[in-house]
């Protein structure tokens, strides 16, 4: 539970900031989402002002988090993620100062942080353009008037109309290979509701476990492996292998469209995530030096993962599976 004495704020300008606040509010650990205005020499300015580019202001959201559910590291990834960082004159279809990107630091912690999080994308050599992105101190934050504040809720259909057309997903989905995190998947939330701490780490912040301190690192049983949060079909035993690598290897999913691949840009590296097409959550990254046909190595969290024994297979719903294993 999260409590007064333990939240922390973070400022980040990603362009129109209703389409900022969706992907934020929908972060586990995340309290408040407000947008409004920074950087700029009015003070109090209104919207109006702001968009004539002449205050010096940026569209920003301020983001109010418990920093012990999730990491101020874990919201700049998701920042990168919902902009194009080479942009240096406004964000997709909204061009001027108004709309320029940054991280905006409250803390040399944070500073720290941020440009750590800024030379890593730029050492992943993801895009071919200079990262425009800017790294600035915090100034006052202005929180914007009351009809900006959940647009996406208040006002769905223009909201999704002006995304649609924004140019913002299209550029996600081809640049990030991800989808949009959406806050109202009920089904989903009531399930992360029983993930254990590191379960939830795991899946929901792209999150790493203990190498050979897991569940199912040697586990050697007949059964079946499915998504933690969903229950989706993900992995057999007849396709784990032991990699030496400390973590559950497979080497291949038990259906291609059981699971989605992005591109994975964090830590300095270019690797390819995997995820659960169903639930969206993080299993793993896949590699080339399996010993399967296709030569994939599936390295998966246990702790994204539940283990069926195929003795319970039918007793659990999943008896189409056994003639697999068989």
């Amino acid at each position: 539970m999260m409590t007064i004495n333990t939240l922390e704020k973070a400022i980040f300008a990603g362009g129109c900031f209703w389409c900022m606040e969706p992907p934020f509010q929908a972060l586990f650990g995340v309290k408040e989402v407000v947008c409004g205005y920074i950087g700029g020499t009015v003070e109090n300015p209104t919207y109006e002002q702001v968009c004539t580019g002449t205050t010096g202001h940026y569209e920003a959201i301020e983001v109010t988090y418990d920093p012990d559910l999730v990491s101020y590291l874990y919201l700049i990834e998701e920042f990168w993620h919902q902009i194009d960082p080479t942009d240096d004159g406004g964000a997709f279809v909204d061009r001027g100062s108004q709309y320029h990107t940054a991280i905006f630091y409250l803390t040399d912690e944070q500073k720290v942080q941020a440009e750590q999080g800024k030379r890593e994308l730029e050492d992943s050599k993801l895009f071919d353009n200079p990262i425009a992105t800017k790294v600035l101190p915090a100034t006052t934050f202005y929180p914007a008037e009351e009809y900006h504040q959940g647009y996406y809720l208040k006002s769905t259909k223009r909201y999704k109309n002006y995304r649609d057309s924004s140019g913002r997903d299209a550029f996600i989905q081809q640049a990030w290979h991800c989808p949009m995190r959406t806050p109202d998947d009920k089904a989903v939330a009531a399930a992360l509701k029983n993930l254990t701490p590191m379960q939830y780490h795991v899946t929901q912040e792209n999150g790493t476990e203990p190498a050979f301190h897991n569940e199912y690192w040697d586990n050697d049983q007949e059964g079946l492996y499915v998504d933690v949060v969903s229950g989706e079909p993900l992995f057999t035993s007849k396709d784990k292998f032991d990699s030496g690598c400390g973590w559950p290897s497979f080497s291949k999913p038990v259906a291609s469209d059981k699971v989605t691949e992005y591109v994975d840009a964090s830590h300095g590296m270019k690797r390819t995530e995997v995820r659960c097409e169903k639930a969206n959550s993080h299993l793993g990254h896949v590699f080339n030096d399996g010993p399967g046909p296709n030569g994939l190595r599936y390295c998966i969290n246990s702790a994204a993962l539940r283990f069926i024994p195929k003795e319970d297979l039918e007793k659990e719903g999943y008896g189409e599976y056994l003639e697999i294993l068989s």
